[in-house]
């Protein structure tokens, strides 16, 4: 069987798959919970990340000229 992922709820009592699939009797589940509020976390994640990138891609930072480009990348096109 292969791996999938299905959203699922937990009404207190039960484990509810929000989509139809047919799990053979003893099916092997792992069961991740995730936090409340996904969205908030997702935010702060992306966040994070633009910090990142504006300090590798700051103001400060020199543009190189194509002439220190030793060797051409043949699968890149300029848009």
């Amino acid at each position: 069987m292969k791996t999938v992922t299905v959203s699922a709820t937990f009404d207190g009592e039960q484990i509810r798959l929000e989509e139809d699939y047919s799990l053979p009797k003893d099916a092997r589940l792992l069961v991740t919970v995730l936090p409340e509020d996904l969205d908030k976390e997702r935010r702060e994640w992306a966040e994070l990340t633009l910090r990142g990138l504006a300090r590798a891609y700051g103001p400060e930072e020199p543009e190189y000229p194509d002439s220190l480009i030793k060797e051409a990348n043949p699968l890149y096109k300029p848009r």
